[in-house]
């Protein structure tokens, strides 16, 4: 009996500490607590949600939101680019007040919440950049209020509900990127708008990208035949877009491992010693095209992939061996066949191969469909004449002039910038290097291979990326975390900046026996006021005002802390300013320093 009173007083503090803790909850207000269950169904971040304390008695200081001034009622919840992951709570309809909801370019899943029809007041709404699934939620026909709506880039299936064609208001829309069949409502506003906003639906239809089936002509001369092959194979589609996503890693692992082991086999016993590389396409095989990029049919196509073999391989890398496909009317594309990627093309990786081929742009190398058959799969690029940077730089006799360096290196740098800044999704390449930097026959850069490291894990990108040689480009906390960032691609470039400008691979046996790589290097040479000296000796009449801004510019982008690199924006337009229209200098040869 003589230890109940000590009991009976830690009972009470117990007690009492709920009480309290129950009072906190119940003072934060209703918009607040529909955050807390937003945040609760959250898996993982980057940390930004950390702040947003239960106890608070509004939300309106957390990082992301916004509120009205006088009501404290949530108006805007702004949460693009934080790596957040989950399901989003269907109690994000509960803000009722909410104009502005992005949540774009993060790692979001599941269904689109049919509450957010209840946010009457939503202005804007950008999903785009998820992995959301299911159906476009009819109720969203009820935000009568919406100027702009996004959910481009996800894997969205179903049809374009009829509701949405009542948003008068509607001034830009995108659900291009997906998976979404039928036609598009013809009433209303959704009329309104052009082709870029429902690309890359292969089941979609309307007069924005093609004659439905059901209007179309019997007659075969009425559409592409790339369009009717689409057609008859739409239930064998619907089919596979069931695979199961946990497929996906263990098939992507296949590719790191076996396509460095075709690279190995390329680099070790040349091109004309490796056996049973040949493509070989049976019963099953698809052929996809991205809007109409290429004018044949596929039966075209497959009966040209038949003849290849060990003969037509014009190189290999990291991720498969690439073939030369010449067609009957002269035309020339780039095959790059993903090596034994057994079982098909999966859900996920059809729908990046989607995002990828809508991407276009002057420096950029243009995707322009892949084939999937029992027994390989193949990605269709242009082709490019001018060969890798990589070739250009360290295998041919003839040398690039100084000009063309400069030139090499502006097309680059503008091809990573577009993809970092304007394009949709934002896309980190993680393998910048010079083997993936290709040259058309003006010697004008074209960036390559982009996207693909996304399809792995940054783990094993990261695994990827070292086995395949690329070691000297990578950034050093990218070395030690395996983190991809928009910055490691700047020290990357950093370092191609470097190897164009010298003639020297990253990891030149000169450096080696120095204990040095590029970036050493440059550093030993800047303590010593001996920069010129890294200048290639090829290189004549280099002028001083540009190689020294184009050495500053190297200098930033390598810098060890991620924090001092440059954007790649930034870095376009020091290249343009400083660089490409530089002020008249004297010219100095390097061969005579």
């Amino acid at each position: 009996m003589g230890s109940f009173p000590v009991n009976f007083r830690q009972l009470l503090s117990w007690i009492l500490l709920l009480y309290n803790l129950s009072k906190k909850l119940e003072a934060l207000s209703l918009d607040g607590q529909a955050l807390v269950s937003f945040r609760t169904a959250i898996i993982s971040s980057d940390g930004i949600l950390q702040q947003w304390r239960p106890e608070d008695e509004d939300p309106c200081r957390w990082r992301g939101v916004r509120c009205d001034l006088k009501s404290k009622r949530v108006t805007a919840l702004i949460l693009s680019n934080h790596k957040l992951s989950g399901p989003i709570s269907a109690d994000i309809g509960k803000l009722e007040n909410l104009q502005l909801l992005a949540l774009h370019d993060n790692n979001f899943y599941g269904a689109i919440p049919s509450e957010l029809g209840n946010c009457t007041q939503l202005q804007s709404m950008y999903l785009q950049g998820n992995y959301f699934s299911g159906p476009i939620p009819s109720e969203l026909g009820n935000l009568s209020q919406l100027e702009n709506l996004d959910v481009s880039s996800n894997s969205l299936s179903g049809t374009i509900p009829a509701s949405l064609g009542n948003l008068n208001k509607l001034s830009s829309f995108n659900v291009s990127t997906n998976f979404l069949v039928g036609p598009i409502p013809a009433d209303g506003i959704l009329a309104n708008f052009q082709n870029n906003s429902f690309v890359g639906n292969r089941g979609l239809c309307g007069k924005q990208i093609q004659i439905c089936k059901s209007n179309a002509s019997s007659s075969s001369s009425s559409s592409r035949p790339t369009d009717s092959a689409q057609f008859q194979a739409k239930k064998k589609y619907s089919g596979r877009l069931l695979i199961s996503a946990l497929a996906t890693v263990g098939a992507l692992l296949l590719v790191a491992l076996m396509c460095f082991w075709g690279c190995f086999l390329y680099k070790k016993l040349g091109k004309n010693d490796i056996k049973g590389l040949a493509v070989d396409v049976g019963e099953g095989t698809s052929v996809v095209i991205f809007h109409g990029d290429l004018p044949y049919s596929s039966k075209d196509i497959i009966k040209k992939l038949e003849t290849l073999n060990e003969e037509h391989v014009i190189g290999a890398g990291g991720f498969g061996t690439v073939y030369k496909l010449a067609m009957d009317d002269g035309n020339v594309f780039a095959l790059k066949r993903i090596s034994k990627f057994n079982g098909g093309f999966n859900r996920f990786f059809e729908r990046e191969l989607e995002i990828l081929g809508s991407i276009k742009h002057r420096y950029l190398v243009n995707l322009r469909g892949y084939c999937n058959s029992p027994t390989s799969q193949l990605l269709i690029y242009d082709f490019l004449s001018g060969g890798s940077l990589d070739e250009a730089l360290h295998e041919r006799a003839e040398q690039l002039d100084w000009e063309t360096r400069l030139n090499i290196i502006m097309g680059a740098a503008k091809g990573l910038a577009y993809l970092h800044h304007d394009c949709s999704p934002r896309i980190i390449h993680r393998d910048i290097k010079s083997s993936n930097i290709l040259l058309d026959g003006n010697f004008d850069a074209r960036v390559s291979d982009f996207g693909l490291a996304k399809l792995l894990k940054d783990e094993e990108s990261h695994i990827t990326t070292i086995v395949a040689g690329t070691f000297g480009y990578l950034a050093p906390e990218y070395m030690q975390s395996g983190r991809a960032t928009q910055k490691s691609d700047v020290y990357s470039f950093g370092v191609l900046l470097l190897e164009i400008v010298s003639g020297k691979r990253p990891t030149d046996a000169s450096f080696i026996e120095k204990g040095l790589n590029i970036v050493g290097w440059l550093n030993f040479l800047a303590s010593e006021d001996r920069q010129r000296e890294i200048v290639d000796l090829h290189c004549e009449r280099v002028q001083a005002e540009t190689f020294d801004a184009l050495l500053a510019v190297a200098a930033q982008c390598v810098s060890s802390c991620p924090e001092d690199r440059p954007t790649m924006q930034q870095v376009v337009q020091i290249l343009e300013s400083e660089i490409m229209t530089p002020c008249p200098s004297d010219f100095y040869d390097s061969s005579s320093d």
